[in-house]
C-alpha cells in the first residue's frame, strides 16, 4: 500500500515527485472541486448562513479517481496551499471522500456519525503544510502533519458566503434600477470607487501657473585657460525669501535682473547619504514592481508566479509577510560573500518586521528557493516569462541581505547679485560611493538611483552665467490609477489580501466598469452609474473603513477569536433591510452614452458608444426605432506603416489587446506592441 498526497495541479504533483519515492502517489484535484452553486444563491440565511456546496462542473472523474486512491492508501496527506484557500480545498476534498480529519468541527455529514463507506478504518489522514516545494520542506510536513485548521476554512467559508450574499442580492436590484446583466461585488465596488473618486477630481481640477527658473553656471577662469564645466542651478530664494512666480511677468523681471547679476560659490555643502535595499517580496509588492518593471497586469504575475512556486524556485507566492527563514538568511550571505566579496556583507543579517494579521498564514515572503540558482545557471530550464519574473524576485532577495550604499551628495548654493535684490540658487550632485546592494542592479532602479557630478567648487569662487532658462509650468492633477498603485492604495487602506487583489482587478475591468487606457484606469459611463447609485444607497458598501473592519474581521475568524456566523449576521440583516425599501424608493439611472461623431447610415442620427455583454459597440442613438450597429473599434494614435490608415485597437480570441490596421483585411498589418512616440 501507497501514501497518497492530493495537491491542486499536476505541475506541483510532478515536482512533489521528484523529492519522494515509489511509496508515495501524488493525485491532483485540478483547482477547487467543490462551491457554491452558479445559477442560485446557494446560501440559506435562516439556518446560520449555511452554504450548500455542489460539485464543480466537470470534476467528477477527478473526486472518482481520487476516492479509488485513497480506498487503497496507507495514509493520505492533504497537501494543498498554505493559505485559507488551499485550507478550504483540503476540506472539501475531506468531505467529499469522508476523511475525518478535522477537530470534529466539519460539518454535518462528519457531526451526524455516518459510517464511512468509502474510506477503511485504517486509513490515517492528516493536513501537510509547506510554503516552499523543497526536499526539506516536504520532509519536515510529513514528519509534523496536522489537523485541518478550520478558523482558516471558517474564514475563507465567511467571505465567499459575504460575497456571495451582496453579489447575488445587490446585482437583481441593479439590474432592475440601472441595466439588466449587472453585478455587483463587495470589493470590487470599493476598487471602482476609487478610480472614479480619482477621475472626477481630475474633472474639478484647475491648473495653475507657476515659472522656474534655472541658471547654466560655470567657473570663472581668466586667460586663454579651457572652458569649465558647465552646471545648472535652480533659483529658490529671493533677499533671503521662497521665491513664487505665477506669471510670465514676474518670471520676465527676474530674468532681467538676473542677466545682469554677478554670481559666486556662497557654500558647498558635503554630506554622505546611505540608502538600505528594499524588503524582499510581499504579493502586493512583486505585483507593483512587475506592473512596473515588467508593463504586466497582475493577474499574469500571479499566474506565472503560480507555475515558479509549483516548479519549486519560489516560496509561496500569496503572504504578505516579509520574515525569511534563518536557513535562507545564512544562504543568502555565504552566496553574496563568496560572489561579491565580505565589503558587501552587512555585519549583521537584515530582519524585516512582518505586516501579517494572521498567526497561521504567517508565511515567509516571496524568494527563491535556492539562492545559488542565478538566472545564468544552467539548471535553470524555465521559460521567457519565468525567467523575467525569477530575475526579479531573485535580485529583491539576495539585495534585501546586502550592505547600504553609499552616496557623497553635494549642494552648491550661488549666490546672484543684482541691482537691486539678491538671489539664491541651488545645484545638487550625488556620486555613488559604494554601490552595495546597488550592484546587483546597475541602472535598472531608475534614474534617481544615476549620478549627478558637480565640477569642484569652493566658496567664493566667481561663476560665469551661460543662460538663464524660465520654464512656464502648471501644477497637475493627481494621476489616474495605474494596476501598482491601486494595489497600493488598496493594501494602504486595508481592503483585500494577498490573494485578491489580482482578481478585484480582472472583474472591474471583465464588468466594464474601468478601462485600462495606456496603464491608467479610467472609469465608463457604465462604472459611473453603477457606483454612483452604490454610493447613494448603500454607501456601507464602499466606505473604506467598513470594508477595511470587515477584513480585519476576517483575519480574527482565521485567528479563532471570532465566529464566521454573526460577523454574516451582523451584516446581512441591515443589508437586507436596506435592499427591500430601496428597491421602493430609488429611481432608475440613465447611463450616459458617448456620442461619436459618425453618422448612422440607416437613419441619419448620430452613433454613440453603448456598453455590451461583450464590451463596447456603436449603436443608432435613436435606438430602438432604429437598431443599426457595428463594432467599436477604438483609435490606437498612430497610422498603419504600411497603408497609412488609423490602428485601432483589437482584442484577440484570447482576450489579448493587439493593434491593427483599420482597412483590414484589404491591410493584413498587425502588432502586439504599441511604437514609441518619437
Amino acid at each position: 500500500m501507497k501514501n497518497l498526497i492530493i495537491v491542486e495541479s499536476p505541475t506541483k504533483a510532478r515536482t512533489l515527485s521528484r523529492f519522494l519515492g515509489s511509496d508515495f502517489q501524488i493525485e491532483a484535484t485540478m483547482g477547487h472541486i467543490r462551491d457554491l452553486p452558479e445559477r442560485k444563491i446557494g446560501i440559506k440565511a435562516d439556518e446560520d448562513f449555511k452554504p450548500e456546496y455542489v460539485l464543480i462542473p466537470g470534476k467528477k472523474e477527478t473526486v472518482d479517481k481520487l476516492k479509488k486512491a485513497a480506498k487503497s492508501a496507507k495514509k493520505v496527506y492533504l497537501a494543498t496551499d498554505p493559505d485559507r484557500e488551499g485550507e478550504a480545498i483540503a476540506w472539501h476534498v475531506s468531505q467529499l471522500l469522508k476523511l475525518d480529519v478535522g477537530s470534529g468541527r466539519l460539518d454535518n455529514e462528519m457531526r451526524s456519525g455516518k459510517k464511512n463507506s468509502h474510506i477503511s478504518h485504517h486509513t490515517s489522514i492528516s493536513r501537510i503544510v509547506f510554503h516552499e516545494i523543497t526536499k526539506s520542506a516536504i520532509d519536515h510536513a510529513l514528519e509534523s502533519p496536522r489537523e485541518i485548521d478550520m478558523d482558516l476554512v471558517n474564514a475563507q467559508q465567511a467571505r465567499r458566503v459575504l460575497d456571495r450574499l451582496v453579489g447575488y442580492k445587490l446585482s437583481p436590484l441593479l439590474w432592475f434600477k440601472i441595466r439588466k446583466g449587472l453585478s455587483a461585488g463587495r470589493v470590487q465596488s470599493v476598487a471602482v470607487r476609487l478610480i472614479v473618486d480619482r477621475e472626477r477630481e481630475i474633472e474639478k481640477f484647475v491648473p495653475v501657473e507657476y515659472w522656474e527658473i534655472f541658471a547654466d553656471l560655470k567657473k570663472h577662469l581668466g586667460g586663454a585657460m579651457p572652458d569649465a564645466a558647465v552646471f545648472r542651478a535652480k533659483l529658490t530664494e529671493k533677499n533671503g525669501e521662497k521665491i513664487d512666480l505665477n506669471n510670465e511677468t514676474d518670471s520676465t523681471e527676474v530674468v532681467v535682473e538676473l542677466e545682469k547679476a554677478g554670481f559666486e560659490v556662497q557654500d558647498v555643502v558635503l554630506k554622505e547619504a546611505r540608502r538600505a535595499p528594499s524588503a524582499p517580496f510581499t504579493t502586493s509588492t512583486l505585483q507593483q514592481a512587475a506592473v512596473n518593471r515588467l508593463g504586466w497586469p497582475s493577474r499574469k504575475t500571479m499566474q506565472v508566479a503560480q507555475k515558479l512556486y509549483e516548479e519549486g524556485l519560489i516560496t509561496y507566492h500569496r503572504t504578505d509577510s516579509t520574515n525569511i527563514a534563518q536557513e535562507a538568511i545564512t544562504a543568502a550571505r555565504t552566496f553574496i560573500n563568496k560572489a561579491y566579496g565580505g565589503e558587501f556583507l552587512p555585519p549583521s543579517p537584515r530582519l524585516y518586521k512582518t505586516k501579517s494579521k494572521v498567526a497561521q498564514e504567517a508565511h515567509e515572503a516571496v524568494r527563491p528557493t535556492d539562492v545559488k540558482l542565478e538566472i545564468g545557471n544552467s539548471k535553470l530550464e524555465i521559460g521567457v516569462d519565468e525567467r523575467r519574473l525569477y530575475d526579479l524576485i531573485w535580485k529583491r532577495f539576495v539585495a534585501c541581505q546586502m550592505a547600504e550604499a553609499i552616496f557623497d551628495e553635494t549642494k552648491i548654493l550661488v549666490l546672484g547679485a543684482g541691482e537691486t535684490n539678491h538671489f539664491l540658487l541651488e545645484a545638487a550632485g550625488r556620486t555613488i560611493k559604494f554601490a552595495g546592494w546597488l550592484t546587483l542592479y546597475g541602472k535598472e532602479e531608475g534614474d534617481e538611483d544615476g549620478e549627478v557630478q558637480l565640477p569642484e567648487l569652493a566658496r567664493a569662487d566667481e561663476l560665469d552665467l551661460v543662460k538663464i532658462d524660465p520654464q512656464q509650468k502648471f501644477t497637475q492633477p493627481p494621476p489616474r490609477f495605474t494596476e501598482a498603485s491601486l494595489i497600493k492604495t488598496l493594501e494602504e487602506y486595508g481592503i483585500g489580501r494577498p490573494s485578491t487583489y489580482a482578481p478585484i482587478i480582472s472583474t472591474i475591468q471583465d464588468r466594464q466598469y474601468v478601462e485600462k487606457t495606456d496603464g491608467k484606469f479610467i472609469p465608463s459611463p457604465l462604472g459611473f452609474a453603477v457606483n454612483d447609485f452604490i454610493v447613494e444607497y448603500f454607501p456601507e458598501i464602499v466606505d473604506f473603513e467598513f470594508t477595511a473592519h470587515m477584513e480585519d474581521d476576517l483575519d480574527e475568524i482565521a485567528n479563532g477569536k471570532k465566529e464566521w456566523v454573526p460577523i454574516i449576521r451582523e451584516f446581512y440583516e441591515p443589508f437586507n433591510t436596506k435592499l427591500n425599501s430601496v428597491s421602493k424608493v430609488a429611481e432608475r439611472v440613465t447611463v450616459e452614452t458617448e456620442v461619436t461623431d459618425e453618422i448612422c447610415p440607416q437613419c441619419g442620427a448620430v452613433l454613440v458608444v453603448r456598453i455590451g455583454r461583450f464590451g463596447k459597440f456603436l449603436s443608432c442613438s435613436k435606438f430602438p426605432e432604429c437598431r443599426f450597429t457595428k463594432p467599436y473599434l477604438k483609435d490606437a494614435g498612430f497610422v498603419c506603416p504600411k497603408c497609412g490608415a488609423p490602428v485601432v485597437v483589437k482584442k484577440s480570441k484570447k482576450g489579448k489587446t493587439f493593434f491593427g490596421c483599420s482597412k483590414w483585411p484589404k491591410c493584413d498589418f498587425a502588432t502586439w506592441r504599441k511604437p514609441k512616440a518619437s
